[in-house]
């Protein structure tokens, strides 16, 4: 059953890849593998769940599929609702032309200047806040600026790469920083200190490459794109409250989680709800279809639905490989073939192109103990450089990916010709650097 189970989760992630070919939407292959990985649980729990069916028979291997569902799912909720809320704060910032105060600014339309000027950034924007907010915000910026889809294609490809490096040497950057953070396997200090010189040499590197690869200009759109389809005139002042608050909601999320110990999700709603009062109060005098454009109520039907459910069905599929145990079975295996932690955490960062990298650091983490790796060893600080960058090498291996799929349409075997590579360079460009700094 073991290898049924991985021949169906390989299968779903083929079917995304070649969603161009088999005219078969992502999101529909990722939620059908999400549901039949968990089935197959059921049906192969004898051999999947030994260990729980020797505690506890078929009922006690029931009761545990159903409470690891259950944990599952509400870890997942977390990133959706977060998601969710993101999206709906970006939809809103953009019904009130409110990105202009930026795009206005960045006047250049010289493809390596822009591709500096975005990934610069959106590194740093990354850090302070995370890869995946930061990956929602600059896509809605690059439909902005950008009017030919591949264009659009190759900076979004660029803004995963630098949305990943940023937020890989800061303890709130990255979903698996943030669980070694708090899992007291890393301080906060030392894994900016130790980790900002690789994760930076991941992004240079690349972009000094495209430098002497790429020419020529970009085409701006004549007019600004709205993702909404609904255009309704505002004011310079609603432009910029509007722009400014959801910007500084965006940036609370992590005082939030700090002041509160809430989950990033709460923080992010809460952002949401203030948004949504002001704008509600600020247009509360207008004609109702132009309130409507410029309301919550109106924006968020726009929020692109299927990649949620997208990324629903991708952590569901993963999910359903942890709980059989097959993720901390093959952390096992590594350590046993490599036992070198610098070839343990390159492959484990390969390996987060393809499986997510939450329950593989979670899988470290739970196989090494502080006693055997102290606090702020080198072991903990590749692990969370490989975690977060390693992602990139493939659109599907981080949330800043299956984001920015999802919202600028990339096609996965574009991204493998175009992008692909270059991730590669910069990943074992920043694992160079550390093993020299380490």
């Amino acid at each position: 059953m073991y290898i049924i189970l991985i021949a169906v989760f390989i299968l779903g992630y083929v079917c995304i890849a070649l969603e161009h070919n088999l005219k078969i939407d992502k999101a529909a292959a990722a939620i059908l593998t999400g549901v039949v990985c968990w089935v197959l649980l059921i049906i192969g729990n004898e051999t999947l769940l030994p260990a729980q069916e020797a505690a506890g028979g078929e009922g006690g291997i029931l009761s545990f599929l159903d409470e690891s569902l259950l944990e599952h799912v509400g870890e997942i909720s977390e990133i959706l609702f977060f998601l969710l809320a993101a999206m709906t704060i970006v939809e809103l910032m953009d019904a009130h032309r409110g990105f202009e105060v930026v795009t206005d600014k960045i006047t250049t339309t010289s493809r390596v200047k822009l591709l500096w000027i975005i990934c610069s950034i959106t590194f740093f924007f990354s850090a302070a806040l995370d890869n995946l907010t930061t990956a929602i915000v600059m896509a809605a910026l690059l439909r902005k600026l950008l009017k030919e889809r591949e264009d659009q294609w190759f900076f979004g490809g660029m803004v995963i790469l630098a949305a990943n490096a940023g937020g890989a040497w800061s303890p709130i950057g990255d979903v698996t920083t943030i669980m070694l953070w708090i899992g007291g396997q890393i301080t906060a200090l030392n894994i900016i200190t130790v980790v900002v010189l690789p994760s930076l040499f991941c992004l240079l590197v690349p972009l000094i490459v495209l430098t002497f690869k790429m020419k020529g200009s970009i085409d701006r759109p004549e007019e600004p794109l709205s993702l909404n389809e609904q255009h309704v005139d505002v004011n310079t002042f609603e432009q910029r409250v509007v722009f400014w608050l959801g910007v500084s909601g965006l940036l609370f999320v992590p005082v939030f989680k700090g002041l509160t110990h809430l989950p990033p999700f709460m923080g992010m709603l809460f952002s949401l709800g203030v948004l949504w009062v002001v704008t509600e109060l600020m247009h509360k005098n207008k004609e109702q279809h132009k309130k409507r454009a410029l309301s919550v109520t109106g924006v968020i039907r726009k929020v692109d639905s299927p990649s949620i459910l997208f990324f629903l069905g991708i952590l569901l599929a993963v999910a359903s490989l942890q709980t059989a145990g097959i993720l901390s079975d093959l952390a096992q295996v590594l350590d046993d073939t490599f036992q070198n932690i610098y070839l343990v955490n390159i492959f484990i960062g390969l390996l987060s192109s393809i499986v997510d990298n939450v329950p593989l650091v979670a899988g470290a983490m739970g196989m090494y103990s502080l006693e055997t790796y102290p606090q702020d060893s080198t072991f903990w600080e590749l692990l969370a450089y490989c975690a977060g960058t390693g992602g990139s090498v493939l659109i599907i291996g981080s949330a800043a990916g299956v984001a920015i799929m999802g919202l600028l349409k990339i096609e996965f075997m574009w991204y493998v010709k175009n992008i692909s590579w270059i991730a590669l360079i910069g990943y074992f460009a920043g694992v160079g650097v550390l093993y020299l700094i380490g």
